[in-house]
């Protein structure tokens, strides 16, 4: 059985400079835990409680209160040594990232949400790093482009396989970022799919520049453009089949006058005469009924199988986590809003026109803001 380890007597002073300790919230990490700690100890609670509170294990606990019963407050305070702040490497990094987004309920924890010195103090109880300060946190989470935001509304999904299905999008997203390597029988080249539409002969609301009106309006300046009021829909919809190619970064798209599964694998076809035969592919896409196999039509398996390609489906309800949703905005932002077509042929070589500028000029910083906004996978 361990020994009973307390903390010595402490007399007034001391509790209230550990209590200030504990509320203040700031500075390093392991200062507060192990504040806290020998706080929990003066109280009277056993080490074995103490590694249930603050999440950790008793020989830690143990070690703290026994350092301060010989040294004092001077072992509350991490001895670190000269030089520039510690580099986190990017295992670290991908962790601490993939927890913040993650919520503290799913790791038992009686928060609804993650603040600094709580996710700070999660990483350092299991381990993840050392020490992290809340500054050093926060600089990290932005870097890696993760913010604290208002929640908006949701809907849950209700797939079975969530799990597993999420989990590997994300893996073939971590091939696509290099952040993993493929192993032999996986994909190397990571496609994403969905059809964008339908796409309507009709004024689309957007902006542009217009002389100013008012008291200081030039009298001689031509009407503000205005778009039709009154207009039909003729000659049906369109759609737009597209692709996004995450290693290349490149999007391409045909447009079709249905979305059905033969037109689906006519562009999956056309995605597999881009890469060599003994070359894997992933194509990941959402639970829509033409992409999927079934016991009455079993094309989209028997293609794939054949082609040695992989059918990824995002789990039911969670298109978003499709990435070519941010290059669909960016889309809809720089070639159809505040345009009017006259007709399909002209609407179809403005977007064709567009996929060509956008792949040409994919680090143009307008188009990454644009797409950044909105991506979340």
């Amino acid at each position: 059985m361990a020994e009973r380890v307390q903390a010595r007597d402490v007399d007034e002073e001391e509790g209230r400079r550990l209590l200030r300790t504990v509320r203040r919230g700031t500075g390093s990490v392991v200062t507060w835990r192990r504040a806290q700690m020998v706080l929990l100890s003066a109280q009277k609670m056993s080490p074995a409680k103490i590694a249930e509170v603050t999440l950790t294990s008793e020989d830690r606990v143990r070690n703290v209160i026994r350092n301060f019963n010989a040294d004092g407050f001077d072992s509350l305070y991490p001895k670190y040594a000269g030089g520039r702040p510690r580099v986190f490497n990017l295992p670290e990094r991908r962790e601490i990232k993939k927890i913040a987004k993650s919520k503290p309920v799913e790791h038992g924890l009686p928060f609804s949400t993650w603040s600094l010195s709580k996710l700070a103090d999660f990483l350092v109880a299991e381990g993840v790093v050392d020490d992290i300060s809340h500054e050093g946190l926060r600089v990290l989470l932005r870097e890696e482009g993760v913010s604290l935001q208002r929640i908006k509304t949701w809907k849950d999904s209700k797939d079975p396989d969530y799990a597993v299905k999420k989990a590997r999008v994300e893996h073939l997203y971590a091939i696509a970022d290099g952040e993993v390597m493929p192993e032999a029988d996986e994909p190397t080249v990571i496609w994403c799919l969905d059809e964008f539409g339908p796409l309507n002969l009709m004024p689309h609301p957007g902006r542009q520049w217009a002389a100013i009106s008012g008291k200081n309006k030039d009298p001689d300046r031509d009407p503000r453009p205005r778009r039709r009021a009154a207009y039909s829909r003729n000659d049906g919809v369109r759609h737009l089949l597209a692709a996004y190619n995450l290693i290349d970064d490149k999007l391409f798209g045909h447009v079709k006058p249905r979305k059905k599964r033969v037109q689906f694998l006519e562009f999956a076809r056309y995605l597999r005469t881009l890469h060599p035969r003994e070359t894997r592919i992933a194509i990941i896409c959402d639970n829509y009924s033409p992409h999927l196999t079934t016991k009455k039509d079993t094309r989209v398996g028997d293609w794939a199988q054949a082609n040695n390609v992989e059918i990824a489906y995002t789990p039911t309800g969670s298109s978003w986590l499709n990435r070519i949703e941010a290059p669909f905005t960016a889309l809809r932002y720089f070639a159809l809003d505040g345009t009017d077509h006259p007709s399909r042929k002209a609407q179809a070589s403005m977007i064709r026109r567009y996929i060509t500028w956008r792949n040409s000029h994919a680090t143009d910083p307008h188009l990454r803001k644009v797409v950044a906004r909105v991506n979340v996978a």
